[in-house]
C-alpha cells in the first residue's frame, strides 16, 4: 500500500514539474510549394524527457457522414482510444475499413450511432464505405504523447509542453500510409517554440474531398 502511495507521489509531482516548465509549441506545416498543408497530423515526441507524461491525443472522436462524405476527413486518437460512426445522411452507409492497423465493417442507418470501435494498434487507418466509393476518411492512431491535426491554415498548437528536445514529424493523407515527412527537430525552452515542416506533396483534390472538407464543419 505505501509503496503504490509512492509512486502515486512521485507521478505527480512529476506532473508538477512539467506544469512549472511547461510551454506552447506552434507547428505550421506546409506542402512542397509552400502553402497551407490543412488535415496533416503532426506528433511530437520527447528525444530526451524522463518524465511520464500521459497521453495528450484525443480519447474518442467522432466521424459524421453528410452529403455521402465522411467529416472530418482526419482524425486523430491515441492508441487504444475509440472512434464513433454518426450518420446525419439521408441514406445508409456501410463503413469499412481494411487497414492492417484494423478491419471492420457494419451497416449504419440514417440517424444511427455506431458502437465505439477500438484502435489497439498505432498507425493509420483508411476508412470507406462499400456503398458510396467516393467516401473516403482517416483514423490516425497516435503512439505519441502529443498529436493533432492541423486546421485550414496549416496550423497546430500544442500546450503545457515539458521543456528538453523534441522530435517532430508529419503525416497527410496526400503520403502513403506508413509514410511521413522528415522529422523536425526543436528544443523546448521558452514560452513558445515554433516550428515549421514541409511535406514532399502539392495540395490538391482527393477522393472524398469535396467543398464539404474545405469547410469549417
Amino acid at each position: 500500500m505505501l509503496r503504490n502511495v509512492s509512486a502515486l507521489l512521485a507521478i505527480v509531482g512529476a506532473l508538477a514539474c512539467v506544469s512549472a516548465n511547461a510551454a506552447t509549441v506552434s507547428v505550421t506545416v506546409t506542402d512542397a510549394k509552400g502553402s497551407p498543408a490543412p488535415n496533416a497530423v503532426v506528433s511530437l515526441e520527447s528525444e530526451t524527457s524522463t518524465i511520464l507524461m500521459p497521453p495528450r491525443a484525443p480519447e474518442k472522436s467522432i466521424i459524421d457522414q453528410r452529403r455521402e462524405t465522411f467529416l472530418p476527413l482526419v482524425v486523430v486518437v491515441r492508441k487504444g482510444g475509440s472512434v464513433v460512426f454518426t450518420n446525419n445522411d439521408t441514406t445508409m452507409h456501410q463503413v469499412y475499413s481494411f487497414s492492417p492497423i484494423k478491419q471492420f465493417q457494419f451497416e449504419i442507418d440514417k440517424g444511427q450511432i455506431s458502437k465505439p470501435v477500438i484502435f489497439d494498434k498505432a498507425g493509420v487507418a483508411a476508412i470507406g464505405c462499400n456503398i458510396h466509393d467516393n467516401m473516403v476518411a482517416y483514423v490516425y492512431v497516435a503512439d505519441a504523447p502529443f498529436a493533432a491535426v492541423t486546421d485550414a491554415s496549416g496550423h497546430v498548437e500544442f500546450r503545457d509542453v515539458p521543456e528538453g528536445a523534441y522530435r517532430a514529424t508529419a503525416w497527410h493523407p496526400q503520403l502513403r500510409i506508413g509514410k511521413s515527412a522528415p522529422p523536425g527537430a526543436l528544443t523546448v525552452r521558452a514560452a513558445e517554440t515554433k516550428l515549421t515542416l514541409a511535406l514532399p506533396v502539392t495540395m490538391a483534390a482527393m477522393p472524398g474531398m469535396n467543398h464539404m472538407h474545405k469547410s469549417d464543419y
